[in-house]
């Protein structure tokens, strides 16, 4: 298998990095071309329409979410640990400014100006990282080395949206400290052995 990358792996991770900084409007397949160093038609031979395009960006988020969450759990056996580690990862890709903000995250506060196909995505991507959370949270429970105070399913849509709520919060601050001082204390409280 190669690592070359593709014309359309490389407009993809262009539109990425566009829809983190600026939103679903805030960018153009001229953007794209002038960063890529293509032609618009180029573009639009991957991808017809800009909803084509995001789609395809948040289809293939969702496989590399599903892929990241596998190898914690083959790696990370402890369930507390596996959400530490998650939060981890959010972390440091706010520190070192990688990835500042989850796209469906941001995409999501977008809903409603977003065309059907892509919000279609996104859900399914919100619906995906809640199952794994609560199947987390659920294991944790019954291993005693989580705390849940609610069934798994609401802790999972809780600590979900601390996470990205953490996210908003260090952007609009300008300080990436802000997302260890919202989500360290939930971890915490979830940290049976506390």
């Amino acid at each position: 298998m190669s690592n070359l990358s593709t014309t359309s792996d490389d407009i993809l991770r262009c539109a990425r990095k566009l829809i983190i900084e600026g939103g679903y409007n805030g960018f153009s397949y001229a953007d794209i071309a002038d960063v890529v160093g293509i032609r618009k038609a180029s573009i639009h031979h991957h991808f017809p329409a800009k909803s084509d395009l995001v789609r395809a960006l948040v289809a293939r988020y969702r496989e590399e979410m599903e892929a990241g969450v596998a190898a914690l759990e083959r790696e990370v056996t402890d369930p507390a640990a596996q959400l530490r580690a998650y939060a981890g990862y959010w972390r440091a890709c706010i520190v070192d400014d990688t990835e500042p903000f989850c796209v469906c995250a941001l995409l999501a506060s977008q809903i409603p100006v977003l065309p059907e196909d892509v919000v279609v995505e996104v859900r399914a991507h919100f619906r995906g990282l809640s199952r794994w959370l609560a199947s987390v949270l659920r294991r944790g429970g019954e291993q005693g080395v989580i705390a849940l105070s609610e069934p798994a399913e609401a802790e999972a849509e809780l600590f979900m949206a601390t996470v990205h709520g953490a996210m908003l919060s260090a952007r609009a601050y300008g300080d990436p400290a802000v997302f260890g001082a919202i989500v360290d204390p939930l971890l915490l409280r979830l940290d049976a052995r506390g």
